[in-house]
């Protein structure tokens, strides 16, 4: 099993400092992914599920030393014991990233300096889609796939279980999320059933590469 390792990111748009963290609003409408990523879903995802993780990390940070800090702060620097805030921090970090990849009405195309530096890691883009679709795919049970950045420019391909992203501790390689896939089946059940890698496939024609390419630049 290949994870993503951790680094202190700037990866999401927005910096939550707040005593309490809010359920970020979509960039778009719930169907604005169709007909790739159905409305019904989206509205499930960000709303039940997203809402859940994001009330259930405010009573598990509540009267401790983590109010206040940005969910970067608290994930890079987890007690992996504590699995209320591993669980509910990561699931609030993971869903905040995944909502910012997807946009129809900004995507553009990889482009410049990161397609650059995908096509020297992985030798083509076909071949960096193909590495990052089995990382998602053959994730056992649920899960996240994720694009990741070095310092200096680095690329890296891997995958985490369950709400563990790659900015906690001993999860594997170092690197900042850029792109991140939800691959639990709440994220594509209504849709295509037990068929991830045509979910996996739909994901790739609603990433906001214009976005992605910012979050590269950001943290290379």
């Amino acid at each position: 099993m290949n994870n993503c390792g951790r680094e202190k990111t700037l990866s999401l748009t927005k910096k939550y400092t707040t005593m309490s963290f809010e359920l970020p609003k979509l960039p778009y409408a719930y169907d604005a992914l169709e007909p790739h990523i159905d409305a019904r879903t989206m509205e499930i995802h960000h709303s039940k599920h997203h809402q859940g993780y994001t009330n259930n990390l405010n009573n598990a940070i509540a009267g401790t030393d983590l109010e206040g800090k940005s969910i970067e702060d608290i994930v890079t620097g987890l007690d992996m014991n504590n699995s209320a805030v591993r669980n509910n921090g990561g699931g609030f970090y993971n869903h905040s990233l995944f909502w910012d990849v997807m946009n129809p009405e900004d995507k553009g195309y990889l482009s410049g300096e990161l397609k650059d530096v995908i096509v020297d890691t992985f030798g083509s883009v076909d071949a960096f889609k193909d590495a990052f679709a089995k990382a998602a795919a053959t994730r056992f049970g649920s899960g996240w796939a994720w694009l990741c950045v070095h310092k200096g420019g680095k690329v890296e391909v891997c995958s985490t279980a369950n709400q563990d992203n790659p900015l906690m501790p001993g999860m594997g390689c170092e690197g900042t999320p850029i792109l991140a896939l939800d691959v639990w089946e709440h994220a594509y059940y209504l849709k295509f059933q037990n068929r991830r890698p045509d979910y996996i496939q739909a994901f790739f024609k609603v990433i906001n590469w214009n976005h992605v390419e910012k979050l590269y630049a950001e943290n290379k």
